[in-house]
């Protein structure tokens, strides 16, 4: 398994696959870099946590987004990401570990976020491929076992709206042509990095490497963190399953006594207020905090701020925590809200255990599946300025005093609950592809044919071949053939 992000929510879906395949019996090795503490016997662990220094500050910064000082494009994602697998991989102990011919595997997992580098292993250990996408489903990890989206009614996750305008769909199809001449500009670049971290593996295990573009193309299984209930229902290849939730644990971490209490005896019911794992709220201006905190201080509610870093002068009912079991609060039957940056794990957590939202989205899939949010009925959408916490305000007010927000939630719930286990699916389909040796029956035809022939452009051309060409070859020959005439009167005639 490989998951080489040094995120905490990262390393929280790369523990799920860990939990679910060694209850079922199997043995794994684990790429990272956050490590397991007291791992099982059947667990080995490759730590590559010193490749947080490839990992720019600036991304996690709440101020920098608050003054719109830092604005990430998907390309440049793509291009910071492959550079911090490039040198995660390069580090010596995965070179070691690669190079070490007794290790052997029967299938390799590799997380997809925005680079496809880590496709290499596949090709050095000899076996099959399987993607591991953290995000719902979009177009750049269909384009890997299938086809792009149609961009007239899909989304791509960077898009910061959910409309279908006619300039929306002008937008969306320009992403996926800015994708797709991306990669074609980059595959040379892409095929050098793949080489220079797996091609001393492979030539010391006897292996000759095949191009990038062949490996990247050549998974056997999809396992995608998404669930239809807070995604879009679109058509899938045979290749792609849903196991979004699998991150789930079936036991709650107990709350600590102290959270225990304040939940217990919230008569008015708890807002959780969280930012998530890696955005820093404590770089939010200090103005701005206490315009939140004063916020707080006037609602009938208690207020769980997950917060790092400490604040003095407290409302009465505003508790700051720097670490709390997310899962476990929104399980409560007093958590009556969620404040969350939209990340995609808390979407999914909220949706289980039947919390409506409020999103404030800061980067990439967030304003998607904030967008989301709000178009299926459960939740509202705060953007990020100084203004926040009035804003706040009223999104609050709006949620929790109308009552078809708490019920949309409920009915969602419901479906994702009543849905069958997703790890277990997780589970069926990696010991499918091992089963059947890379279950080739599963893959899509559309690998085999050409773009072109995709999209009818050798149809269009012959076409516009007809269309322009016969008119002229009609008129060239009544030309010639009138010219023809007109000699064999002038002839006739002089005769």
């Amino acid at each position: 398994m490989v998951f080489p992000v040094p995120g905490k929510s990262h390393s929280i879906l790369g523990e799920g696959y860990v939990r679910h395949l060694l209850a079922a019996g199997h043995e794994v090795t684990y790429l990272t870099p956050i490590p397991i503490k007291n791992p099982p016997d059947r667990l080995r662990q490759i730590d590559v946590s010193e490749n947080i220094k490839y990992m720019s500050e600036e991304l996690f910064d709440v101020k920098k987004y608050m003054y719109k000082e830092v604005n990430l494009v998907h390309l440049e994602l793509t291009e910071l990401f492959d550079n911090l697998c490039y040198n995660t991989f390069k580090i010596d102990s995965v070179q070691r570990f690669m190079r070490d011919k007794d290790v052997d595997f029967d299938v390799v997992i590799v997380e997809w976020l925005y680079s496809e580098l880590g496709v290499g292993f596949s090709s050095v250990f000899n076996c099959p491929l399987v993607w591991s996408s953290s995000l719902d489903v979009h177009t750049e990890v269909l384009g890997l076992i299938d086809g792009y989206t149609n961009p007239a009614y899909t989304k791509h996750f960077f898009s910061t709206d959910y409309s279908f305008t006619f300039w929306d769909r002008v937008n969306e199809l320009w992403r996926v042509s800015r994708l797709l001449l991306y990669k074609w500009w980059h595959i040379d670049e892409n095929d050098k990095m793949f080489r220079e971290i797996f091609g001393p593996a492979a030539e010391e295990r006897g292996i000759k490497l095949p191009h990038f573009n062949d490996v990247r193309y050549n998974a056997s299984l999809m396992l995608g963190n998404s669930h239809i209930v807070i995604g879009d229902a679109i058509a899938l290849p045979q290749n792609y399953l849903h196991i979004g939730g699998y991150h789930i644990k079936n036991v709650l971490e107990p709350l600590p006594k102290d959270l225990q209490q304040i939940m217990d005896k919230a008569k008015n019911g708890v807002i959780y207020f969280s930012l998530g794992s890696t955005l820093q709220g404590s770089k939010i201006p200090s103005n701005v905090k206490r315009k939140f905190l004063d916020m707080f201080g006037e609602l009938s509610q208690n207020v769980i701020w997950k917060l790092d870093g400490k604040i003095t002068d407290l409302p009465k009912n505003v508790h700051i925590v720097d670490w709390a079991p997310q899962q476990s609060i929104l399980a409560h039957p007093n958590c009556v809200l969620f404040i969350t940056h939209g990340g995609l794990l808390s979407t999914l957590e909220t949706i289980k255990y039947g919390v409506p939202i409020i999103g404030i989205p800061f980067f990439a899939d967030q304003f998607l599946n904030v967008n989301k949010v709000v178009a299926k009925g459960f939740g509202r959408r705060v953007d990020i300025s100084e203004n926040t916490p009035e804003e706040l305000r009223f999104a609050i007010r709006e949620v929790l005093g109308n009552t078809s927000y708490r019920t949309r939630v409920k009915e969602l719930s419901s479906l994702f609950i009543a849905d069958s286990d997703p790890g277990q699916r997780l589970v069926q389909g990696v010991e499918l592809v091992v089963r059947t040796n890379g279950a080739p029956h599963l893959r899509s035809v559309a690998l085999r044919v050409p773009f072109y022939q995709k999209l009818y452009l050798d149809v269009l051309l012959l076409v516009i071949a007809i269309v322009f060409g016969l008119p002229l070859v009609i008129y060239y020959t009544c030309k010639h053939l009138l010219l023809d005439g007109t000699k064999s009167n002038l002839n006739k005639k002089r005769n």
